[in-house]
């Protein structure tokens, strides 16, 4: 008797996810959507960092830079070269994601740790460099970039569904979103397969890796460039959203909040980099509007969260994750399914010394 096979939960879970964002700027203001546009966006580069962080072991304290170059990339060929902005999301990351494997060629020879400082001076000198070639990128002065009106048929596939005339930040949200699920699409296949298979031996151990047959220099710089692909992609995307770029748009701490993103949400997983966007990029917002509006807070607090702003939210999540989740909210989570699982088999099943089978398989 021929039996039906169900979804795994997870693909549930997939769909509904892609469902509620597909459906989020139906319910929301424009505004909004513009600062959930600049979530999605943080996920892209997260995605990016998390392959070469999480999957291959090579940590970079300077993908802020590599977003600054895809954004740039696309501001000055829409600007100068009046380009279609679509046409040039592609052309950036492509670009940047050649310039991000040259640069893993000469960090093969660094340690982790002088590669982690090498990124960092990547990170502090790229604001500086930027600045130098005044009539190509702008200057101190930076480059506007005019943001695109929706597509009509776009606008009328939304106004039939919500009534409403479909804006441009919400335009560009779609646009994100569609390149956001393209990219963790491609991620979920890597991962799966030999080059993440590959990457993940690297990081666990190089010399293993290599006595195995696997190219460990050929992979740790192609994890190089997938991730400044990624990167690239978000710094232009970050750059059709907020129609502006600049040297200060890019500073160090953009690196450090996509780091942190990759921590919190969860190293080595596919959902992580979403979950981290979405605390690293909101997190800050929230805690410098609620902080000082609690009275029986000390006044020693509020003045720091305002005076300090991202850093102290930073630092306080962090210490809370490596205390009790270690290996992220996706870790946390998956944990706590495992544990719960265990307990509701052991019920249903209480005479049986067994586990029963997984209901997958059976």
């Amino acid at each position: 008797m021929s039996r039906i096979r169900t979804a795994p939960p997870r693909y549930w879970l997939v769909a509904l996810a892609v469902i509620f964002f597909f459906g989020l700027p139906t319910v929301m203001s424009s505004y909004l959507a513009s600062e959930w546009s600049q979530a999605l966006i943080l996920a892209v580069a997260i995605m990016g960092l998390n392959i070469l962080v999480g999957y291959s072991g090579q940590l970079s304290l300077g993908h802020g830079a590599f977003m600054a170059l895809g954004a740039y990339t696309s501001a000055i060929l829409v600007h100068r070269y009046k380009m279609d902005f679509l046409v040039t999301i592609p052309i950036a990351a492509v670009f940047t994601g050649l310039v991000g494997f040259l640069f893993g060629v000469p960090a093969l020879r660094l340690s982790p740790l002088y590669l982690a400082l090498a990124t960092f001076a990547l990170a502090v000198v790229t604001p500086s460099l930027i600045k130098r070639p005044d009539k190509l990128t702008g200057g101190v002065q930076g480059i506007l970039v005019v943001q695109p009106d929706p597509p009509q048929v776009a606008g009328n596939a939304y106004s039939a569904v919500t009534g409403t005339v479909m804006t441009s930040d919400q335009w560009i949200y779609y646009v994100v979103l569609f390149c956001a699920l393209i990219l963790f699409w491609l991620a979920w296949n890597l991962a799966r397969h030999r080059p993440g298979r590959a990457m993940r031996a690297i990081r666990d151990g190089e010399v293993a890796a290599a006595a195995s047959g696997i190219n460990v220099a050929g992979y740790k710089t192609l994890a190089f460039g997938i991730s400044a692909f990624y990167a690239g992609t978000a710094g232009s995307l970050f750059a059709l959203s907020t129609g502006f770029v600049s040297p200060d748009t890019f500073p160090v701490s953009l690196s450090i909040q996509l780091l942190v993103g990759a921590v919190v949400g969860g190293l080595a997983s596919i959902p992580g980099p979403v979950l981290g966007a979405i605390v690293a990029y909101f997190l800050p917002i929230a805690s410098s509007q609620w902080v000082p509006s609690q009275t029986w807070l000390p006044d020693q607090v509020t003045s720091t969260v305002k005076n300090a702003g991202p850093a102290v939210s930073y630092g306080a999540i962090l210490i809370l994750i490596m205390m009790f989740a270690p290996n992220g909210i996706v870790g946390l989570v998956k944990a706590g399914y495992t544990v719960l699982n265990r307990r509701l088999r052991g019920v249903s099943d209480p005479k049986s010394g067994q586990m029963p089978s997984d209901p997958e398989t059976v």
